[in-house]
């Protein structure tokens, strides 16, 4: 049954149904949203709002892969901060390390810098390859920041971006390529500080003619993008694709940038280490944390030399890059935690393992009822997609986009105890994720399906 031939008015029964349900199983959640009149759209982040029954649960608890809401309704959870809890949630060495921070040695905010920060970047280079890193408080404001360094080191004005990536807020990264395929705004894009197509260059994610063609303008200092997709649906490189693109930057000397924020999923030192990808700089945020705030960025030893060459670039005062609470010894000696004993190599493969089960089961479930639909793994992050074969540029992930099945799905399955990421179909399993987890999934996914496709 195609998706476009789902029965609609079943859908919106069903979807009512169980909107009704969510509502009377989270009365606490209700008052407590219902009262927060001094919170700009009663969340604390407006992002907060993209809930499919109509309100957010309220957080009660949460310990590695499972979350408790004010309610007492407990979830298994796949979403796990949309990637920043990858490492599940209050994993007990982070909580040890933060709390020997601030409860014995002291010190939430320095200005001085501490052993932990020396420690964490040799990690880092250890996985990734690259052998200068520098810290921020997200992913955001490290691609930010590393923007900047790129302008300044070739003279160059713009950023290139694939169509439909995810780099956060970045204003240079909110372009598409738009129905006459042309480049315009993303839909959406609030209060933006000037017009993105002056800043920025975009192209469709698998397109080698595509970025050939805006590369040549000369004027690109750097292209900024996922190894894979992730926030309009998981999006794979096609092979060679990757060659490709690093293969064009360097013949029209423009730098590249891996954001592995989302695709740090695919290994312990993300798609890069796992595809044997060289780029000049790598951002990262959000996981390397086990939940406490940090981002990171990483620079080639080319890069890093000419950089500090320069004399005429303020990178101590007010020259744009870094921010007081940046390298803070709280989120240095967490993110120190993570790496040295959670987020593990070893703890890589069981969690690979999982969420390949997690990929067979979907595929499985969706072959039973003859739907043409997709699975998409990256990693220990998993994604179902409303079409097959699977797409291949950003552009036509978001044409696939099904909101009134999704929210349907979601509410289903949180009603009966499965948190998936609100904004897409993404389940990502965590150290402590096991396959009886996956299989809870997959219980209510089957059923699911059963009542909506009779």
């Amino acid at each position: 049954m195609p998706t476009d031939s789902i029965d609609r008015s079943r859908l919106r029964v069903l979807t009512e149904r169980e909107r009704a349900a969510f509502a009377d199983r989270h009365p606490r959640s209700a008052a407590a949203y219902a009262r927060a009149d001094h919170l700009f759209g009663r969340v604390p982040m407006t992002w907060m709002n993209k809930s499919a029954a109509g309100f957010p649960v309220y957080l009660d608890r949460a310990r590695g892969a499972r979350l408790t809401d004010i309610d007492g309704q407990e979830y298994v959870d796949f979403c796990l901060g949309d990637t920043a809890a990858m490492a599940g949630h209050s994993p007990a060495p982070v909580v040890a390390a933060v709390t020997r921070r601030l409860a014995d040695l002291g010190g939430a905010s320095t200005m001085v810098p501490t052993e932990d920060a020396a420690l964490v970047g040799a990690e880092l280079s250890r996985r990734f390859g690259l052998p200068a890193w520098s810290f921020a408080l997200t992913a955001t404001d490290a691609n930010r920041w590393a923007i900047r360094l790129l302008r300044a080191v070739t003279g160059r004005s713009r950023i290139l971006v694939n169509s439909y990536c995810y780099h956060g807020s970045v204003d240079e990264s909110l372009i598409v390529v738009g129905p006459d395929g042309r480049p315009r705004s993303r839909e959406g894009n609030v209060g933006a500080p000037g017009d993105v197509t002056l800043t920025s260059r975009v192209a469709e994610f698998n397109d080698l003619a595509g970025l050939a063609r805006e590369l040549a303008h000369g004027d690109v200092a750097a292209v900024l993008m996922e190894p894979a997709l992730t926030n309009i649906g998981i999006v794979l490189p096609e092979p060679g694709y990757l060659a490709g693109v690093r293969a064009l930057t360097r013949e029209h000397g423009t730098y590249l940038v891996n954001d592995e924020t989302h695709t740090f999923s695919a290994g312990p030192g993300g798609a890069t280490a796992a595809w044997s990808l060289d780029p000049d700089v790598i951002t990262i945020g959000k996981a390397i944390g086990g939940g406490i705030p940090v981002g990171a960025y990483g620079l080639s030893a080319a890069l890093a030399e000419r950089l500090t060459g320069r004399t005429d670039l303020d990178l101590i005062d007010m020259g744009g890059v870094g921010g007081t609470l940046a390298g803070n010894p709280v989120s240095m000696a967490a993110t120190r935690a993570t790496l040295a004993e959670v987020l593990t190599d070893a703890a890589f493969t069981g969690m690979i393992e999982v969420a390949t089960a997690f990929a067979d089961g979907v595929r499985k479930i969706i072959a039973d009822h003859a739907l043409p639909w997709s699975v998409a793994q990256l990693g220990a992050r998993v994604e179902y997609r409303f079409t097959s074969p699977a797409p291949r540029t950003g552009t036509a992930s978001a044409a696939t986009a099904d909101a009134g099945l999704e929210d349907f799905l979601h509410t289903y399955l949180m009603n009966r105890g499965v948190l998936l990421t609100p904004f897409h179909n993404m389940a990502l399993m965590c150290p402590q994720t096991t396959t009886g987890d996956v299989d809870r999934h997959h219980e209510v996914f089957a059923a699911a399906l059963g009542e909506l496709l009779g």
